[in-house]
C-alpha cells in the first residue's frame, strides 16, 4: 500500500472544535456518548443520560481524567 491511499493521521483526529471538556460546563450525553467513541444513537444517548443522572461529572472524568 503506498502513501497516497493511506490517510494522513490528522486526517483521523478529531478536530478540537468537536472536543470539550473542563469544569466550566457540564456534560451532555451527547459528549459522554462522543467521549467513549460510540455512535450517537438513541440507545447510547439513553445509556449516557443514565450514566450521568446517576455518576454526574464522574462519568466523564473516568473516560477523560
Amino acid at each position: 500500500m503506498d502513501k497516497q491511499s493511506r490517510p494522513e493521521p490528522e486526517d483521523l483526529t478529531t478536530p478540537d472544535r468537536s472536543l470539550h471538556s473542563g469544569p466550566s460546563a457540564d456534560a451532555t450525553p451527547e459528549d459522554l456518548v462522543m467521549a467513549t467513541g460510540r455512535d450517537l444513537t438513541p440507545k447510547n444517548l439513553e445509556w449516557a443520560r443514565r450514566k450521568l443522572a446517576a455518576e454526574g461529572q464522574a462519568a466523564v472524568e473516568k473516560i477523560l481524567p
